[in-house]
């Protein structure tokens, strides 16, 4: 590739496509199935059920501490996998690139995208580039698509049909620190920062608790809206509640101070590297010690619990002995942190 720039031409179909796929995406996301270069990956899954999901990616800034719009890409989309119990096995990449985006960025962004994907045991068999005009698009915006093998025994965790009452709520470390990290990283702001997002990979971690418990009965990965928006949508609609101990809550001083700054509250600052876990207490401290031998689940905490009464709602007892309701989030706090 001799230009420097993604022109509109490296969205054309012709001999600067194939240039752009063959040098950058097929150099790097190289394995048997892309290398077939076919309309549709030719894919081996043999499970009686599979997990599928989609996400989009406009982060802004497409480079942050900690992370970039590629890892964020490949994490995002094999947590949604993972979540729902499934092994993550393949990745489909849809880039929309702005005229004039650097190329040597777009390396990094793809060069992230395959480190991410080899620690997390994936594949990216498939993809799509398209360049449209200057000003139509903020530099890169990208979709990824994913599959997982998805056991029998799992397929209710994604809805949560066996929660009940006693069952133990874990969190594998400290809230709100991707949001903040993303928010710190904008130059507008002008704030300087050393906090750095949690954006990972989640899938060997949540295997690893999968493997000594069968009464894993929800989880989530608390990305957008937050730790706070996840637990009312558990609860929304159900026959029972829920209620944390926000003492139990692991926050970086860092983060609690910038949300402080900044009017912002933790519960629902999005997280690229958190799943919530509802669990049967029975097995819950046996979850918790799988997570904690991960490096991603080293601060597990059972932060509260399923309850019978006020069906429907989520309670937090305060630091100073109150009760505080838990909502979903009401508007757009944080613009544009994935």
């Amino acid at each position: 590739m001799s230009n420097d720039r993604v022109l509109l031409g490296h969205g054309s179909g012709g001999k600067l496509s194939h240039d752009l796929i063959k040098d950058l995406f097929v150099r790097y996301f190289h394995n048997p199935f892309l290398d077939e270069q076919t309309d549709s990956a030719l894919l081996e899954i043999h499970s009686g059920q599979i997990s599928f999901t989609t996400d989009s990616f406009v982060v802004d800034p497409i480079f942050f501490p900690g992370g970039d719009i590629g890892k964020l890409s490949v994490c995002g989309t094999v947590n949604d996998l993972a979540v729902s119990g499934a092994v993550p096995g393949y990745l489909s990449a849809s880039f929309i690139i702005e005229e004039g985006f650097p190329l040597d960025n777009l390396e990094k962004i793809v060069i992230s995208m395959v480190s991410e994907a080899k620690k997390a045991g994936v594949l990216i068999v498939t993809g799509d580039t398209k360049v449209v005009n200057r000003t139509k698009c903020d530099k890169i915006f990208i979709n990824t698509t994913g599959i997982g093998k998805l056991a029998e025994k799992h397929k209710d965790i994604s809805s949560g049909r066996g929660i009940q009452a006693g069952d133990k709520i874990i969190i594998n470390g400290s809230i709100g620190d991707h949001g903040m990290a993303v928010l710190g990283a904008r130059d507008e702001l002008n704030i300087k920062s050393d906090l750095v997002s949690d954006c990972a990979c989640l899938n060997h971690l949540i295997q690893g608790a999968l493997t000594v418990s069968d009464n894993i009965r929800f989880m989530r990965d608390a990305t957008r809206g937050g730790l706070a928006t996840v637990l009312a949508e558990v609860v929304e609609g159900r026959d029972f509640g829920i209620r944390i101990d926000e003492s139990a809550l692991v926050i970086n001083e860092k983060v609690r101070g910038f949300c402080e700054l900044l009017g912002f509250d933790p519960m629902y600052v999005a997280n690229e590297g958190k799943v919530l876990m509802i669990v049967g207490r029975e097995d819950a401290k046996e979850v918790l010690k799988a997570l904690r031998k991960n490096e991603f689940g080293q601060d597990s905490k059972i932060i509260g619990e399923v309850v019978a009464d006020h069906p429907g709602k989520g309670w937090m007892t305060t630091g100073i002995g109150g009760n505080r309701i838990i909502d979903m989030l009401a508007g757009e706090q944080l613009p544009r942190i994935c």
